[in-house]
């Protein structure tokens, strides 16, 4: 069955002409799928005939809050959310003066593997269509009941490793009849998977790429990132100057800080000369800990030693604030201690 809200468009046009709507019907349908609804009875403005075919003949891909953990320290939303086959996923909205962003999870597990990242224990189950990653975002939305304003793709999976659905939700939620987020305010995050940042540079979508970085040379980085061994350093800098030049547009990389592994003097200065004219930005992030990976965040006085020689090679570079932390707000940890209690109460 053809979950409708896996169609752009156009391609959502011709399934309701071909049942002999009219055209504007397609619009009408599309709209709802940008307020978080879960079946065909809750689209008010068609007729009930029109509404008992369409949930006869074709299916909504609603993504189900489960769960929401709400931070006492700064807001910060966690949600577990349920999609159709059972499976479950995270998101996480966090608000800031600007307004609501949200970070959403474009697979059921990774398969990646980072040694940081609580996401890939326990494998890779499949990826989400793109109605289910819309509908992530807009059962948030209509959960805060406030308009989101921006979109982080940088939950649960590798984005690039889920390429055509993710493109198509891309243009999906750009939708003036849809979600209307404007490209400018949606982020990508990628482990490094080369050949698609090449793709990804030529879709013409003026979004904001970053790289999930963590080391500065061959042999840290493989220790932590599998995909290293793959596409190494060199070919994934590489890449990103190549994208820089053919969109125009700023890369962030992202850099986990962990104790005594990537945090010294050394890497520091390794990783200024690999980025030296680029245009891009370093985004410093004190590690999260995950329990079964060991692994510790940097003290401060590190942090703020690495940030400044950064600086000293005129590399824009911030140190992100750590939101969430009181709720297991990092990627793929409520999920997996979720999966923890069900397994320990017998559930699945």
């Amino acid at each position: 069955m053809i979950s409708l809200n896996d169609l752009t468009l156009s391609e959502l046009e011709n399934e309701i002409t071909g049942l002999g709507e009219p055209k504007f019907r397609a619009a009408q349908i599309f709209s709802w799928f940008s307020k978080g609804i879960s079946g065909f009875d809750e689209m008010s403005d068609l007729s009930k005939p029109l509404r008992q075919r369409l949930s006869e003949n074709y299916g909504i891909r609603a993504a189900v809050i489960e769960k929401k953990l709400s931070s006492a320290k700064d807001g910060t939303d966690k949600y577990l959310l349920r999609l159709g086959d059972g499976n479950i996923i995270e998101s996480v909205a966090m608000k800031y003066k600007h307004g609501i962003s949200v970070c959403l999870s474009t697979q059921v597990g990774c398969r990646m593997g980072c040694a940081f990242c609580a996401s890939a224990l326990g494998g890779s189950v499949r990826n989400l269509s793109p109605g289910e990653i819309l509908g992530q975002a807009a059962a948030l939305q209509r959960d805060l009941g406030e308009r989101i304003s921006n979109i982080v793709l940088m939950g649960i999976g590798e984005p690039l490793d889920n390429y055509e659905n993710v493109i198509r939700f891309l243009k999906n939620v750009n939708n003036p009849l849809g979600m209307n987020i404007g490209y400018r305010h949606i982020s990508l995050s990628t482990c490094g998977l080369v050949d698609r940042i090449y793709d990804l540079a030529k879709e013409n979508m003026p979004i904001t790429l970053s790289v999930s970085l963590h080391a500065p040379n061959d042999e840290i980085r493989s220790k932590l990132m599998p995909i290293n061994k793959k596409y190494p350093v060199a070919k994934l800098i590489a890449a990103c100057r190549e994208y820089t030049r053919i969109t125009n547009r700023r890369i962030s990389f992202e850099y986990i800080l962990i104790d005594g592994v990537n945090d010294g003097e050394t890497q520091a200065g390794e990783l200024s000369e690999s980025l030296l004219g680029m245009l891009c930005h370093v985004n410093l992030i004190p590690a999260n800990p995950v329990t079964e990976s060991g692994l510790k965040k940097s003290p401060p006085k590190r942090v703020e030693a690495f940030k400044n020689r950064l600086l000293r090679h005129r590399i824009n570079v911030t140190v992100r604030r750590a939101l969430g932390t009181d709720i297991d707000a990092s990627c793929g940890q409520l999920r997996r201690k979720h999966k923890n209690a069900q397994q320990q109460q017998g559930w699945c």
